[in-house]
C-alpha cells in the first residue's frame, strides 16, 4: 500500500492546491519509481488539470476534458506502477484492466463497458468504507449493546439487578475477558428466487445484490446461530454500520467520485492492434478497439448504482508495442490518448536503484523477512551492483522483463538462507561480492539455463 505524505481526499482542493502540485506528485512518485521522468511528469500534469478545471467557473468547465495518456514501454518499468500510485496519492477510484480481457460486442467475453461498471463498484466501496470509519465509534457501541441484549436476557429481571449485571459484563467486555465465549444470536438468512437473465451487457453484469429499497419484497428469514462473542462483535458491527449509513448518499458520492476523479489504466493495448490480415481467435481485436472509442471519448454506462457518464474520466494506456506500434491502432482510436510517453529500458545502474531507493525495495522487504526470524540481513555495496549487473545481463540475454527480474535474482540469491532460517549461525547476514558470484555466475553465463531458471 501506497505511505505518501499527503493522503488527500479527491475533493479536498485546497490541500490539492498546496501540496499537490505538478512537482511534488513527481516528488512522491519519486518514492517508489525510479527513472521514466518523462512518464512522471505527463501523469502529473493530467492530475493537476483535474484541479485546474474544478477552479474553472462558467461553461467552459464542460468543454476541458482530460487528455488520456498512452505510455509505450517494454515490460517491468514502471508503467503500472506509475498508474496505482498515482490514484493512491489522491484516493481517486482505480481500476486496472487488460485489453485482452475483452471482446467486441456479438462475442462471447466481457464488453468494454463493463470496466466503467467495475470502476463504479470500487467508487462505491471506497466511499462506504470511509463512511463506515464514520460511524465507528457508534456502530461499535450498538454492537456492544446487541451482545449484553445477548448476554443478559431482560425477561423476568428486576430493572435494578438488571442494570447491575449488565454493567459487570460491559466491564468484561471492555477487558477483553469474554472473546472466546459462546453466545446464541438471530442472523437475517436472505432468500432470493432464481433468475436467469439474457442481458446483452454479459455475464458479468448479472448480480444477486438486490437494491435497499426493494429488499422488503423478498421474504426474510431469521435463524439463530451459536458464535463467539469476537466473531458477533464484528457481524453485528457490519449491521449497525450498514443501519447507520445513507446508502443514497454513498451512491451519490461514488457516482460523482468515478466521473470526476476515476482513472482507468488499460495494460497490453498493444495486443489488440493489428492490420487487416488478422483472422482466427484474434479476429475481434479491431472490433475491441471501434468499442472503445465511445467509452474513450465520453458516453453514458448503465450501472445498477445509475447512469454514469465516462467524459472526464482519466483512461492511461500501456504497452510494450515490441510486435506492432502505435501507428496500428484504428486512427481513431489514437486520437483518443493525444499524449504519448516512453519509458526508458532499464539500465544496470536502474536496476541498483531500485534495489534500495524506493521505499518498498527489494532489499528493504527481505532485511523484513529476517528480522522476523530475529536475524540481520546486510548488503555490501559490490553486492548490490553486482546483483544488478546480472539482471540487467539476464534481460539482454533472455526476454526482457524489466524491473521483474531482480524478484526471480534476489529469491534464487537467498533461496538457501531463507531456507534455514531460523537456525542460521551468521548474525547478521552480510551479503558479499563473492556470495552473488557463487550463487549466480554460472546461471547467468549458461544461457540455456538462464532462460530455464531465470
Amino acid at each position: 500500500m501506497c505511505i505518501a505524505i499527503f493522503k488527500i481526499s479527491p475533493y479536498n482542493y485546497h490541500l490539492m492546491k498546496n501540496y499537490l502540485t505538478p512537482k511534488q506528485i513527481v516528488r512522491e512518485l519519486d518514492k517508489y519509481i525510479v527513472g521514466q521522468d518523462k512518464a512522471k511528469k505527463a501523469v502529473a500534469v493530467a492530475l493537476r488539470n483535474r484541479w485546474r478545471r474544478q477552479e474553472v467557473t462558467g461553461d467552459i468547465k464542460e468543454e476541458i476534458f482530460p487528455f488520456n495518456i498512452l505510455m509505450i514501454g517494454p515490460t517491468g518499468v514502471g508503467k503500472t506502477e506509475i498508474s496505482r500510485r498515482l490514484a493512491q496519492l489522491t484516493g481517486a477510484p482505480f481500476l486496472k484492466v487488460e485489453a485482452t480481457k475483452f471482446t467486441e460486442v456479438g462475442y462471447v467475453g466481457r464488453d468494454v463497458e463493463s470496466m466503467i461498471r467495475d470502476l463504479v463498484e470500487i467508487s462505491v466501496n471506497m466511499v462506504r468504507e470511509e463512511k463506515t470509519r464514520e460511524v465507528e465509534e457508534k456502530a461499535k457501541d450498538r454492537a456492544e449493546e446487541r451482545i449484553l441484549d445477548a448476554l443478559v436476557p431482560s425477561f423476568g429481571v428486576p430493572t435494578d439487578h438488571l442494570a447491575e449485571t449488565r454493567e459487570k459484563f460491559r466491564k468484561m467486555l471492555k477487558d477483553g475477558a469474554l472473546e472466546e465465549r459462546e453466545i446464541e444470536i438471530e442472523v437475517e438468512k436472505k432468500f432470493l428466487p432464481f433468475v436467469e437473465v439474457v442481458s446483452s451487457q454479459g455475464v458479468e453484469a448479472m448480480n444477486l445484490d438486490v437494491p435497499p429499497e426493494l429488499e422488503d419484497i423478498f421474504p426474510k428469514k431469521k435463524q439463530k446461530k451459536r458464535m463467539k462473542i469476537k466473531d458477533a462483535r464484528k457481524h453485528f458491527f457490519q449491521e449497525e454500520a450498514r443501519k447507520l449509513i445513507n446508502m443514497d448518499e454513498v451512491t451519490r458520492e461514488a457516482l460523482k467520485r468515478a466521473q470526476e476523479n476515476g482513472i482507468i489504466f488499460i495494460d497490453e493495448i498493444d495486443k489488440i492492434a493489428g492490420g487487416k490480415e488478422v483472422y482466427g481467435p484474434d479476429v475481434s481485436r479491431e472490433g475491441v478497439q471501434r468499442d472503445l472509442l465511445p467509452v474513450v471519448e465520453g458516453t453514458t454506462v448503465v450501472t445498477k448504482y445509475g447512469i454514469v457518464r465516462t467524459d472526464h474520466i482519466l483512461f492511461i494506456a500501456a504497452g510494450a508495442f515490441s510486435r506492432s506500434k502505435p501507428s496500428d491502432l484504428i486512427p481513431e482510436l489514437q486520437g483518443r490518448f493525444p499524449i504519448r510517453v516512453e519509458l526508458d529500458p532499464l539500465t544496470s545502474h536502474d536496476f541498483k536503484r531500485i534495489l534500495v531507493e524506493p521505499e518498498n525495495s527489494l532489499v528493504r522487504q527481505f532485511k523484513a523477512l529476517f528480522e522476523a526470524e530475529g536475524c540481520g540481513l546486510e548488503f555490501e555495496d559490490s553486492a548490490l551492483e553486482l546483483i544488478a549487473h546480472y539482471a540487467h545481463l539476464a534481460n539482454q540475454k533472455t526476454e526482457d522483463i524489466g524491473a521483474r527480474r531482480l524478484h526471480t535474482i534476489m529469491n534464487l540469491l537467498l533461496e538457501e538462507p531463507l531456507f534455514e532460517l531460523p537456525d542460521i549461525t551468521e548474525n547478521p547476514l552480510v551479503i558479499t561480492k563473492g556470495f552473488v558470484e557463487e550463487k549466480l555466475s554460472k546461471v547467468i553465463e549458461d544461457v540455456d539455463l538462464a532462460r530455464y531458471i531465470l
